[in-house]
């Protein structure tokens, strides 16, 4: 798809599933659209997979994965290969984050930014994989005890319309570098930039099946895929109920599971922090995104002493923020993914007048010349906010976040922890006591201090509760892709009958 700096039209291209290296044709005839959530104007069509498809991609993969081509090849020859696509995947940046920008709307500073970042992750494990060892273990008597790790198979890879190639690639470059093999079921609002990708990997050398691409709705398409009896693990980003339905599918055929879903994420300012940078931190971290992120900051939980001002200065930032075409580089939000989500925003803001918050600023939908049928939302913030509210228990996923007072640091735990969700916590302190002791007990899996939204290839990424299970990034990840096997040696030459000589031997079974 070529794709103009500004484009005010595009020739609607109809895709297949990706399978074996190529496009191939599939669903029974029905096609989904794709839109550009900035003017609503549909940019694509796709098919809604059946059963038959999911089929044929996981029969691919497999066949991948036991062939010689990439199951045969050895971890040093991987590693090239890993290194050679994130050198293909910066030499078709101008593209691709020109086309997610076209496809889920975030603006083209945020884009590209994100996603000149993901040659990292590639280039991350492909040097986890070459410098991995598997462990000699010591163990009682004449014994040389070790393991041997093995690539799990097939990961099945549901991925969301938020961050399309950032979430994918944290996934795929772990895949790739352990030797496994993937069926990616995208979103259906944002498969592009996941097309696009597969086409430049396979052009660069990465052998067909490997990655494989299955399109359609989440609840058809994606639920076969997570029940497929052939999966050995799988991944997915979402939302909780769709993390359930999806793991429990997956449970019955033993997969491994890793699920980053739900997320309602604190921010706890204290009074000992520069109040202009806490705002600034704020408005970056609850309306970057369009806020559609599963660790928006979309709770701030403000100390007593600096409330006021932090209320009145960030309703004075949100101000100051520009919506508009994702394409203009003056832009600073753009709309959200859909009509859908923005009513569901909107909705908030009524569970926001019911239940007694004030509206500080926003609450309703933008208007942008010339974007009259886009998803914009004016950036919102709520003030005197309690903890009973709907709008601080249950995640809005937009640009949309509150502010609690809080009076001391026990006070601030408690309103952060009374959530059930766990992905993510942020803490805004000069005092460097205070901040390990508020981050080792607040519930989360990630936790910022003074920053946010800070991401790297090797910091383990997930939540506990609600926000998921198992960890992406790091080593936790690259060991999650194994299974390991524990080899047993008896080193020494001495002769065994134990039904001769019972009563004298000594053994663990």
């Amino acid at each position: 798809m070529n794709i103009p700096s500004k484009p005010a039209s595009i020739d609607v291209e109809t895709h297949g599933n990706f399978i074996d290296g190529r496009e191939v044709e599939a669903g029974n005839g029905v096609m989904l659209d794709v839109r550009n959530p900035a003017t609503g104007d549909v940019i694509a069509r796709i098919p809604n997979s059946t059963a038959e498809d999911i089929d044929r991609a996981m029969k691919s993969a497999r066949a991948a994965f036991e062939g010689k081509a990439w199951g045969g090849m050895d971890t040093r020859a991987r590693a090239r290969l890993v290194n050679k696509l994130a050198d293909a995947f910066e030499a078709n940046l101008d593209s691709l984050y020109r086309l997610e920008t076209l496809n889920n709307g975030r603006p083209v500073n945020e884009t590209r930014a994100q996603l000149s970042r993901l040659p990292d992750f590639f280039r991350y494990f492909a040097g986890v994989a070459l410098a991995r060892r598997d462990s000699v273990i010591p163990v009682e008597g004449a014994y040389l005890n070790y393991t041997l790790r093995t690539p799990i198979g097939i990961v099945a890879n549901c991925t969301p319309f938020n961050h399309p190639l950032m979430i994918l690639c944290k996934s795929l470059a772990v895949v790739l570098a352990t030797g496994c093999v993937t069926v990616v079921k995208p979103s259906e609002y944002t498969p592009l930039t996941t097309l696009k990708l597969a086409q430049i990997f396979t052009e660069a050398g990465l052998p067909p099946g490997v990655f494989n691409i299955v399109l359609g709705l989440g609840q058809s398409a994606g639920k076969m895929l997570s029940e497929h009896g052939d999966i050995n693990k799988l991944v997915l980003t979402g939302g909780t109920e769709a993390g359930r339905i999806a793991g429990s599918a997956a449970a019955k055929v033993f997969a491994h599971q890793t699920m980053e879903l739900g997320g309602k994420t604190p921010v706890m300012v204290f009074d000992d922090f520069d109040v202009d940078r806490a705002v600034n931190y704020a408005a970056f971290g609850a309306f970057i995104g369009a806020g559609q992120t599963c660790v928006c900051a979309s709770r701030h939980i403000v100390q007593a002493t600096i409330y006021d001002e932090f209320v009145e200065k960030l309703q004075a930032k949100t101000r100051t923020i520009r919506v508009g075409d994702p394409f203009d580089a003056n832009t600073q939000m753009g709309p959200v993914i859909s009509a859908r989500q923005r009513d569901r925003v909107l909705t908030y803001v009524g569970y926001g007048h019911e239940d007694g918050a004030r509206l500080v600023t926003g609450g309703v939908a933008a208007k942008v010349p010339g974007h009259d049928n886009g998803y914009f939302v004016e950036p919102t913030v709520f003030a005197d906010v309690t903890s009973d509210m709907r709008i601080f228990q249950e995640e809005v996923f937009g640009p949309f976040t509150s502010v609690t007072p809080f009076k001391d640091e026990a006070d601030a735990l408690r309103l952060a922890n009374n959530s059930p969700f766990g992905l993510a916590a942020a803490i805004r302190t000069r005092d460097v006591a205070r901040a390990h002791r508020v981050a080792a007990s607040v519930k989360a899996g990630i936790v910022w201090i003074n920053d946010h939204h800070r991401l790297d290839p090797a910091s383990p990424w997930g939540g506990v509760d609600d926000s998921g299970i198992g960890r992406e990034c790091g080593t936790e990840s690259f060991n999650d892709h194994f299974n390991t096997k524990s080899v047993m040696v008896a080193t020494h030459e001495q002769p065994f009958d134990w039904y001769r000589d019972t009563a004298n031997q000594q053994r663990l079974n």
